[in-house]
This record gives C-alpha cells, sequence and structure tokens, in this order.
C-alpha cells in the first residue's frame, strides 16, 4: 500500500482575521472572515459560509433534540484574498524590508 503524502507546506498568505470571497461552490460570491487555518490540510473555515445543518437525537429525558448548524473548513483554493484597502479580490504578494517579508496586494500595491 501507497504511504499518503503529507503536505507540510505552510499557508502563508492568508491568516486569521483576514476577509476572503468565495470564488467557487454553492456560496459563490460571498464574503466573510476567516476564523481558523489548517495548514496541514490546506483549509480554512470561513464565518458565514458553506454551512451545514445537523440534526442530533437526544440522550437522556432531559437533554432535547435539536438541529444546530455546522460550519465545514474550505480549501484555500476556493477562496481569494479581498484587500481591506482597494475592497477587491486579489492576491497576496510578498515585498521585503528591513529584513521581514510584509504581505502587499497585487492590485493596488498597498501593505496589508
Amino acid at each position: 500500500m501507497k504511504d499518503k503524502k503529507i503536505n507540510t507546506k505552510k499557508i502563508k498568505k492568508i491568516k486569521k482575521g483576514d476577509e476572503v470571497m468565495v470564488v467557487s461552490g454553492k456560496d459563490k460570491g460571498k464574503k466573510g472572515k476567516v476564523e481558523a487555518v489548517f495548514s496541514k490540510e490546506n483549509k480554512v473555515i470561513v464565518s458565514g459560509v458553506n454551512q451545514y445543518k445537523r440534526h442530533l437525537k437526544r440522550k437522556s429525558q432531559s437533554q432535547p433534540s435539536e438541529i444546530i448548524t455546522l460550519t465545514k473548513p474550505l480549501p484555500v483554493s476556493s477562496v481569494a484574498f479581498v484587500c481591506p484597502k482597494c475592497h477587491l479580490p486579489t492576491r497576496v504578494g510578498f515585498k521585503k524590508e528591513k529584513g521581514e517579508n510584509k504581505r502587499i496586494c497585487k492590485k493596488c500595491q498597498a501593505e496589508i
């Protein structure tokens, strides 16, 4: 049996707290903030996007059965970063200044 290749590459361009727009899928065009980044799986959780309903059965007499809403992770490739300055979906670039990398917007060249 073949061993699965583990992706050790970290997600550097999208971070927690960034605003992103969904580019593909059922929620295409929706915007939201990144709540969590899973770099090993190359996935992100975006608030208010990719939500599913889950029916829970009651486990005891006192606990009611309920329907909860889950936010499932999205692949990083299906979201685009939204620049806080020009408010457009864009790619993220890097600029080296004084020995440290700064993230920049590829459209307006503003520092993120």
